[in-house]
């Protein structure tokens, strides 16, 4: 089994952050079984009559291609950050997430996940990190899934260091929407239970469940993870453009459950463009945000 770098040394890193990569963290079991499978289907949005994403006996049956970022999310979540100045994990938001896709999703497996830190950014007040997970069957050490998550830690910088990323390809493309109307747009209304039911799928947050919580965050009510609606937006583009390998979003804005979500979408070569908003309030939920078509220009439109 082919193992990840023990370390992504960059000459711009300050001693604070080499020292944190360092740190290497410990290899994380997952395993899970077609009831997770349906459970994350369902939870973003897969209906009774999607037999092929809600019932384990369809022929077709599978996961939705964005349960890819179930399996990594203990590990990567679970990274320490406290080596940050003023680190507060209250300050904390997801800021983009990338993943992968290596191979077909076996719709029950045995896992194990490598995870480093990537990239560690001073963007002056704040602080921006990039966990790397590689997710790959424990016993045959096929790699599934790769994941880039980026958190933004509010008034945590200052430590010096790197100010801006590398280019890392479509794990880090701007994917700015073209200046016409979408090839394609799908609204789809969330359940006011959704946050409650994606839950289930391995993020306990109480912010998503709990009201006193959510307004502690500032917030009127619990929200819905943004996960989940990525999970949304990758199902609209795969129901309107066929399978895709990779996607890449960046989170602009919150969700509440029952809201309406509005997924526009652009074809640029092998790629698909897209941007999410409320339908209600009009806010922009997710932006920047692409995938890489497996098919490429023979997907359709």
């Amino acid at each position: 089994m082919s193992k990840l770098p023990a370390v992504f040394t960059d000459p711009e890193d300050s001693q604070l952050v080499a020292d944190a990569k360092k740190q290497v963290p410990q290899d994380e079991d997952y395993s899970y079984t077609e009831r997770d499978v349906i459970l994350y289907n369902l939870g973003i949005g897969a209906t009774e009559q999607e037999l092929q994403w809600t019932y384990e006996g369809h022929d077709e049956f599978g996961a939705l291609p964005t349960f890819g970022v179930i399996p990594q999310f203990g590990a990567s979540s679970g990274v320490s950050l406290d080596w940050l100045p003023n680190f507060n994990p209250a300050k904390l938001l997801h800021g983009e997430q990338y993943l992968s896709i290596k191979a077909l999703i076996p719709t029950e497996a045995n896992l194990v996940n490598e995870t480093r830190l990537l990239e560690v950014l001073d963007k002056g007040k704040a602080a921006s990190v990039t966990t790397l997970v590689q997710t790959k069957d424990k016993a045959s050490g096929q790699l599934l899934f790769e994941n880039q998550a980026t958190v933004f830690i509010r008034n945590a910088g200052g430590f010096g260091g790197k100010r801006t990323g590398t280019d890392r390809g479509a794990s880090t493309a701007a994917n700015v929407a073209p200046k016409r109307e979408p090839d394609a747009v799908m609204e789809e209304k969330t359940s006011p239970t959704q946050a409650a039911l994606y839950r289930l799928s391995g993020d306990y947050n109480p912010l998503h469940i709990l009201p006193d919580f959510a307004k502690i965050g500032g917030f009127d009510k619990p929200i819905l993870h943004g996960l989940c609606f990525m999970g949304i937006a990758g199902k609209h583009v795969l129901k309107a453009f066929g399978p895709f390998k990779d996607i890449k979003v960046r989170f602009a804005g919150v969700v509440y459950p029952g809201e309406t979500l509005v997924t526009e979408m652009w074809k640029e070569g092998n790629k698909v463009i897209f941007t999410m908003k409320t339908k209600g309030r009009g806010t922009t939920a997710l932006t920047n945000a692409a995938v890489t078509l497996v098919d490429g220009d023979k997907a359709k439109l």
